[in-house]
């Protein structure tokens, strides 16, 4: 993929909020396949779209990519045939398998923002989706369903439509379910739930923190900070951040691997051992299948 499909492959992504792992080669010694600016999207499966390296190199910046992904914190991997410590602010990985250079790559995850339903059109509402999106949060407006991964939902309908959306929230476990309305009137409309007790309790009415708001913008930035302050940051995955993967160890290089349809295998040559074995690349199963007895099995292989 060239670079400019990257970018907007990572568009897609991002508007569909799924989480991936943009990779993108900061240095490259040579010989390596790869070159400075070369870039990848690697996915929550371990697949990947776009070019960082061959497949030893490949397959490293794939394990690492699940490992950083649900963090959301980006990392600077090294990858070098060389045994070397980690380094400040680098994660290294020896590779015995790369034919001389060391590749430096920046993992950089992308995980959607929080996500915010609001359900009405009042000025209220109006004004928490102009200020939770510089905020760094994604505002949605109510469509008749929750969201998978809602972090929050604020019914700010004005008695239109209330008790649907509270009980659905509730029902999805929303963390955040907050009620714009009077103390008396939320109450009421919170008694009429046919809900047990303990889910109502989560309801916050009036919505907010008591900083003595008086307008709708006033009001909305009450509600927002109240979202933060019980809310950790990392948004609510609707599906798992990094899928199920099987692992499994390179008997030669003893590299770890991502089991998948285009990871290179091979039947053990001995038919006593009922096994699959997984390599990094041609050259590992090239070597094992030269004299398979040299390579010990580990568990995952």
């Amino acid at each position: 993929m060239i670079r400019q499909d990257i970018s907007r492959r990572s568009a897609e992504l991002r508007e569909a909020r799924v989480p991936f792992v943009h990779a993108r080669v900061v240095s490259a010694q040579k010989p390596t396949s790869a070159k400075p600016g070369d870039e990848a999207i690697i996915h929550a499966d371990g697949s990947i779209e776009g070019f960082v390296g061959g497949d030893c190199a490949q397959g490293s910046v794939k394990v690492v990519s699940l490992e950083v992904l649900p963090t959301g914190r980006p990392v600077l991997l090294r990858i070098t045939p060389e045994l070397e410590a980690d380094q400040p602010g680098k994660r290294v990985v020896h590779n015995p398998c790369l034919s001389g250079g060391t590749l430096e790559i920046f993992l950089e995850p992308a995980l959607p923002p929080p996500l915010v339903q609001v359900v009405g059109g009042s000025p209220t509402a109006v004004a928490l989706a102009e200020i939770g999106r510089p905020l760094g949060y994604a505002m949605a407006t109510w469509d008749g369903a929750v969201a998978a991964d809602a972090a929050a939902l604020v019914v700010a309908s004005h008695g239109n439509d209330e008790a649907g959306p509270l009980r659905a929230a509730l029902l999805a476990g929303v963390p955040y379910i907050g009620l714009v309305a009077s103390t008396k009137r939320g109450a009421a409309v919170i008694a009429s739930l046919d809900i047990d007790d303990e889910s109502k309790a989560k309801i916050r009415t009036p919505a907010g923190l008591d900083i003595g708001a008086a307008t709708a913008e006033e009001i909305a930035l009450s509600i927002l900070a109240e979202i933060v302050a019980g809310q950790p940051r990392a948004p609510r995955p609707g599906r798992p951040v990094v899928e199920a993967v099987c692992m499994a160890t390179d008997p030669v290089c003893r590299m770890s691997v991502i089991v998948s349809a285009d990871t290179v295998c091979c039947e053990h040559p001995d038919r006593r051992v009922a096994a699959t074995v997984w390599f990094c690349g041609p050259g590992c199963r090239e070597a094992f299948l030269a004299d398979p007895d040299s390579f010990a099995l580990s568990a995952g292989s």
